[in-house]
């Protein structure tokens, strides 16, 4: 077993940076344990990760990246604000029973653009900037819970 050990610092010009790093990893890699503490005196969050590489496929080719859809702009109907409101309430207690910041399950942006896209299925959730596999693993089933109760 690996180890590896990420810092995620918490203003907005490394977060978004910091996160992506750690999204390509657990993408990458059998993650077996995971470890987090936060640094107050410094303000990030270190994370540590025990991990098995994944074997990649011989002669594989990959999918050209597609273009993620992101919220163009903030400005929300009734409907999508009551969409996001009970977003960022489900997001709230998550973080605080994972023990982890909120952004870490989710951002702003990210939850405005659920809001405005309203994915049906996990897959449309894939379409939306920001969710990868492992936060629809993680998230995704809650996620179009909430938008199918609204």
């Amino acid at each position: 077993m690996k180890v590896k050990v990420f810092k995620i610092r918490i203003p907005e010009e490394f977060l978004y940076k910091d996160q992506k790093m750690l999204d390509d990893f657990l993408e990458a890699n059998e993650i077996m344990k995971v470890e987090t503490a936060f640094v107050s005196e410094e303000r990030y969050w270190s994370v540590i990760l025990y991990f098995e590489d994944l074997k990649p496929a011989k002669n594989t080719v990959k999918e050209p990246k597609t273009v993620k859809y992101s919220a163009e702009s903030e400005t929300l109907n009734m409907d999508e604000e009551k969409i996001l409101d009970a977003l960022k309430l489900w997001r709230s207690e998550k973080a605080k029973e994972q023990n982890l910041p909120t952004y870490f399950i989710a951002s702003n942006k990210e939850l405005v653009s659920v809001a405005k896209y309203k994915p049906a299925k996990k897959e449309e959730l894939l379409e939306i900037k920001g969710f990868g596999k492992h936060k629809i693993e993680n998230y995704g089933e809650e996620i179009l819970e909430i938008l199918e109760s609204i």
